[in-house]
């Protein structure tokens, strides 16, 4: 089977399926693994943002989408001329990826005949249920059943850990300007990590907000996930938050690796916020994955 994905989550779960082989075709923001961006062709393009402030991105994000411009840009003929079987993709969120339907409007005038899986999961048990989706329909249901047993094994042992302690005030940040707090299935990995998650949509797409109303949720801990960022973009980012939010304890967090793709690496998520909430009961979090601002 010739598989196309059109998420960098999807793209994890390919190659933890042990489908990488069978992976044609990714998107430019597709970056675990390496070899993914490195050694198979790019479908989709989008903006490089790297030099925008949070703000900036933001204000750029919210003109395109006004103007009914897409965030990305798919190479319809060379995605086409991949011949995929299966293409991965998603409708939750506009600016994460394309909607499914454009890429389907575009095979239909290729005629390209590729089936499309939308991956939509709105919390931590549908996010594991879309790794059994994906083994179905490539057919290795089996190894998927198996990953997903131990993804829930592991959530099954931090529950241990941390059950009888007390569950600590926990404000997830997904961006800081403007302010978002969590949604969708953020606050699941709260609650599995052994908090209480507040100033939080859970199973809802974040929504703006601002600091006056974080704070008054009072949080104990924040922590900072800004989407399309890893820990040295989080950290320089959770130092204005501790700014804004003092009082509380501030940790920045591997956003884009454990936090805010719903791919397996969930779970790490889940056992780092853990480490930080409880670190008597938790073992410490793997180096470059959180760090302690304020």
């Amino acid at each position: 089977m010739r598989l196309v994905s059109l998420l960098p989550s999807a793209t994890e779960i390919v190659y933890a399926l042990g489908l990488g082989e069978e992976l044609v075709g990714v998107t430019f923001e597709c970056d675990e693994p390496a070899a993914a961006r490195a050694e198979k062709a790019v479908v989709v393009a989008g903006r490089d943002t790297s030099g925008m402030t949070p703000g900036e991105i933001d204000d750029y994000v919210r003109t395109q989408l006004a103007a009914g411009r897409d965030l990305y840009t798919l190479h319809a003929e060379a995605l086409a001329a991949l011949a995929p079987d299966l293409i991965l993709t998603q409708d939750l969120c506009r600016v994460c990826a394309l909607p499914s339907g454009h890429v389907e409007e575009a095979l239909d005038y290729l005629g390209c005949q590729a089936e499309v899986l939308s991956l939509d999961p709105h919390s931590l048990d549908e996010v594991l249920d879309s790794i059994l989706a994906v083994g179905q329909r490539t057919g290795v249901q089996d190894r998927a059943a198996h990953l997903v047993g131990e993804l829930r094994a592991r959530l099954t042992r931090t529950a241990a850990r941390v059950a009888g302690l007390r569950p600590p005030r926990v404000a997830v940040v997904e961006w800081v300007d403007p302010p978002f707090t969590a949604g969708h299935w953020i606050p699941d990995l709260v609650i599995a990590a052994g908090g209480q998650p507040v100033a939080a949509r859970p199973g809802a797409p974040s929504v703006a907000t601002s600091w006056p109303a974080v704070a008054a949720a009072a949080p104990d801990y924040v922590v900072v996930a800004p989407c399309g960022y890893h820990l040295p973009g989080a950290i320089g980012q959770a130092q204005s938050v501790a700014r804004a939010l003092p009082g509380a304890e501030v940790w920045a967090i591997d956003a884009d690796g454990i936090v805010v793709r719903p791919g397996p690496r969930l779970v790490d998520g889940v056992e780092a916020i853990a480490s930080i909430l409880h670190p008597d009961a938790v073992p410490a979090a793997p180096p470059r994955t959180v760090h302690r601002v304020a």
